[in-house]
Parts: C-alpha cells; sequence; structure tokens
C-alpha cells in the first residue's frame, strides 16, 4: 500500500499537477490495483517440527541472606549508643544498638525497692511479734487447761461446785481457741509473705529484662547489612533498627502469581538470571512454599537455593526465574502464534483443523493430535 501511494506522490511531483492530481484519470483504475494486490496477499505458513520442549513458570523476586531479619526495639526510647556498623561481622549475643529509655530504668529500681521490702527476711520482726502472741497463748491454754482438770478432779470427789468447773471449762476453751487462732494468723502472715515475695522478684525479672532489651543484641552469627538509625534518634517497637543475615549463604525469595501455584512443588528445578550478571544463568532448587496468599499482589512466596551460588551477592537484588515443571526430549511443536482459541489451527487458508495441546510457553505449543510434520499450517490473520 505504502508503495502505491508512493508512486502516486512521484507522478504527481513528475507532472506538477498540484492540488488538480486528485482528479487524475490514474484515479479510475486505482481501486483494482489495490484490489490486485490484496487478493495475492501472502499468507505466513509452516510446518510442525519435532524437537524438545521445557514447560516452565515464570518469577519474579529478590535475594536475601539466609536467617535475613530487621532488628526492632521492645521499648520506646532514644538512641543512646551504636555499638556496630553495616558490613561488620557479628557473633549471636553481640551488642548491635543500647536504647535509652528512663521510664524503664525507674520502674526496675521501683522492683527492686519492691521486692526488698517484700522479702520474708525483710519482715522477721512481724513473725516474732505472732510468734510471741502464739507463746503466750499457749502458755496461757496449758494454765487454763491444767486448771480445768484439777477442778474436774475436785467435782469428782464431790468438792466444789458445778458452776466453778463451768468456768474452769469455759476459761479454757477460750485460751485454745485463742492459741489456735494466733497459729493460724501466724501462718498467714508467713504464706502472705512468701507470696508478696515471689510476686516482687517476678515484677523484677521482668522490669530487668525490659532493661535489658534496651541493649538489642543480635540474634545469629551473621553480617549487618543495613544500620539506618543515629544516636540521638527516637525509636518505637515498629522503627525498623538493622538488617542482619548470614554474611556468606543466600537464598532466592520469589513471588509466584496464584493461577501457577498449583504447579509448583518442593524440590523444581530454577533457572535464574540477573542484572548483575548479564549473560550468565543460575541454577536453583525450590526449598519453602509459604502457604498464604498474599491478598494484595495475588500472588504466593516461594523460596529457592542456588545449586552454585554466585561469587557477589547482596540482599534486594532482582532475579528473574523460570520453575521447570517439566521437560519433553521429542515434542511436535508449533509456533503459539499460529493457534486460534487454544485448540485450532488453519490447514488451509480458510479450512480449520481442531487439535488437542499438551506443554505451553510463551512461544511454542505442543500439539498431541491432530497434526503431522507434514502437515502445512497457516497463520490466522491478526
Amino acid at each position: 500500500m505504502k508503495k502505491i501511494m508512493l508512486g502516486i506522490f512521484l507522478l504527481n511531483e513528475k507532472n506538477n499537477f498540484k492540488g488538480s492530481w486528485l482528479k487524475h484519470p490514474f484515479l479510475n483504475w486505482l481501486p483494482v490495483v489495490l484490489f490486485f494486490f490484496s487478493c495475492h496477499q501472502k499468507y505466513e505458513k509452516t510446518k510442525p517440527v519435532e524437537a524438545s520442549m521445557t514447560e516452565a513458570v515464570y518469577a519474579s523476586g529478590i535475594i536475601k541472606a539466609k536467617n535475613q531479619y530487621q532488628v526492632f526495639s521492645t521499648v520506646n526510647g532514644v538512641i543512646s549508643k551504636i555499638f556496630a556498623t553495616e558490613n561488620d561481622l557479628v557473633k549471636k549475643g553481640s551488642p548491635i544498638i543500647a536504647v535509652s529509655d528512663k521510664a524503664s530504668a525507674i520502674n526496675s529500681e521501683n522492683a527492686l525497692l519492691t521486692a526488698q521490702y517484700s522479702e520474708v527476711n525483710a519482715n522477721q520482726d512481724k513473725l516474732h511479734d505472732l510468734q510471741n502472741d502464739i507463746d503466750l497463748a499457749r502458755s496461757k491454754y496449758e494454765n487454763d487447761s491444767m486448771i480445768y482438770k484439777r477442778q474436774q478432779n475436785l467435782w469428782n470427789e464431790n468438792i466444789g461446785t458445778r458452776i466453778e468447773l463451768e468456768q474452769k471449762q469455759l476459761a479454757f476453751k477460750n485460751a485454745l481457741n485463742v492459741f489456735k487462732s494466733t497459729k493460724i494468723k501466724y501462718d498467714d502472715l508467713l504464706r502472705q509473705l512468701k507470696y508478696n515475695e515471689r510476686q516482687s522478684r517476678n515484677n523484677l525479672a521482668i522490669s530487668q529484662s525490659k532493661v535489658g532489651d534496651l541493649t538489642i543484641r543480635s540474634e545469629i552469627d551473621g553480617k549487618i547489612y543495613s544500620l539506618p538509625k543515629e544516636v540521638g534518634e527516637m525509636v518505637s517497637p515498629q522503627t525498623s533498627l538493622a538488617l542482619i543475615g548470614d554474611a556468606s549463604s543466600f537464598l532466592m525469595e520469589l513471588q509466584v502469581d496464584e493461577y501457577d501455584i498449583v504447579k509448583i512443588s518442593l524440590g523444581q528445578k530454577v533457572l535464574v538470571i540477573m542484572d548483575s550478571y548479564k549473560g550468565k544463568a543460575f541454577e536453583g532448587r525450590i526449598t519453602k512454599i509459604d502457604p498464604l496468599m498474599n491478598d494484595r499482589t495475588k500472588s504466593f512466596s516461594v523460596e529457592a537455593e542456588f545449586i552454585k551460588q554466585p561469587e557477589v551477592l547482596y540482599p534486594n537484588l532482582t532475579v528473574e526465574a523460570n520453575i521447570i515443571i517439566q521437560t519433553k526430549q521429542k515434542a511436535l511443536l508449533i509456533p503459539r502464534n499460529y493457534l486460534v482459541n487454544d485448540s485450532i489451527v488453519l490447514v488451509e487458508k480458510d479450512k480449520k483443523r481442531v487439535v488437542i495441546t499438551g506443554l505451553k510457553d510463551y512461544k511454542q505449543v505442543e500439539i498431541l493430535k491432530g497434526l503431522t510434520t507434514d502437515d502445512v499450517i497457516y497463520k490466522p490473520e491478526e
């Protein structure tokens, strides 16, 4: 079409028709020319070929250090000291950041005072007072018991009156009740003191653990990849203070679409490319499949480990991967753009044939039934 219009333009220039060239007699047979060209349009055609084919699921993601985690403070406060820098290698338990929190320190001191005040040894005076009351009550009980027995012996010998006997019996019973009551008070006080001591010690341990949390330590032997905060900055339990992970071992965190996740299983081979290593491909294997879908991205997180890890890697490097689902060494293949509605091919310009397909990728499709290597198929018009 472009060639025809170019010819018209050159004719116009040659004959100086200017604006009146549109009335030239050439236009009377121009539609015939266009019809001739359209009728002789060339259709693209091909034949099925036998070749090996691999079905794979595409996934994108990032590089992560093994055991990688973000460091958070458990309290609100101000960074008072930073013990390390980025790229430092740290041991498990090594201090990373100290956070100053006066409220936690004061609470810990108050808990210590309460624990000291609540100790049983610190309340021995109260116990001694009750013990003295017990001793007095015991003495009175023993004395009244002896008097009551004497009066009862006299009564058995018809000496004395019944009123005297009953008075001595009543005094004996009262002394016994006071003795028992005093012992109960002592036991209750001792139990309460021991309870208060244990409770105050637990509160002290909680307060001291919070004070201990003010010095944040590494949970693993690894490397500090990020340390974005500075001394004097305010922090909260929602503030990320550092990123720590393994110093030399890395993995891939890939995002797989929900439509493909059922095809993924542990141990499947992964072919990976990275912008950091142009022209190189690396192999890996699926090691973990998170069972919960991300509602926002409609994808699943899948982890893979390198079979042979590149020499230099850093967290958050981007990767593109093909997760190998299955491979056929001998498959009958046609270009995917020759397939209509996933099940029809054109064996003539206007004759359709239904086929059964197998493996597919973005470029080719396997034909299981309906074609042979001798068949010629035509590319459908777009």
